[in-house]
């Protein structure tokens, strides 16, 4: 069982992920990496879609990723949203992106809690920990049903 969280290697796997996104609405790229108590990395990125319902982000991407592979026990995230140059000339760079209410609902479906590591891509050092627990104090549960 994987105890150690390398966050650099969670980065790189999210900003490699990160620009093969597909984001032609917002042109904004995000990309996600899942370490799992087994050791593997799950990398996922956002993909957007014209009926916008239909798009899905990159931490319920890399999520499915786990899942399709067999596995079920998230240890660690980390997301990355985009930096200056991501968004262009003369935009400013965002603040740090947190997963929204569908994302944490969905990391809650197989996590009680889990270290979260957000980045802003080409800011070294622009990155925050959090956690699911923080994130999603009451989640709803299958035990809440």
């Amino acid at each position: 069982m994987q105890t150690t969280i390398d966050w650099a290697a969670l980065e790189r796997a999210a900003l490699d992920v990160q620009t093969r996104a597909h984001a032609p609405y917002s042109a904004y790229q995000v990309g996600a990496a899942v370490l799992t108590a087994s050791g593997r990395i799950f990398a996922g990125c956002n993909v957007e879609n014209a009926s916008y319902g239909l798009s899905i982000c990159a931490e319920r991407s890399a999520i499915v990723q786990m899942v399709a592979a067999g596995e079920r026990a998230p240890i660690a995230l980390t997301v990355v949203t985009p930096g200056t140059s991501k968004l262009g000339p003369g935009v400013e760079s965002p603040a740090i992106g947190a997963p929204c209410g569908m994302c944490r609902q969905t990391l809650a479906e197989f996590a009680e809690d889990l270290p979260i590591r957000m980045a802003v891509a080409d800011r070294d050092g622009l990155s925050r920990m959090t956690s699911l627990a923080a994130l999603l104090p009451e989640a709803f549960r299958a035990k809440s049903s």
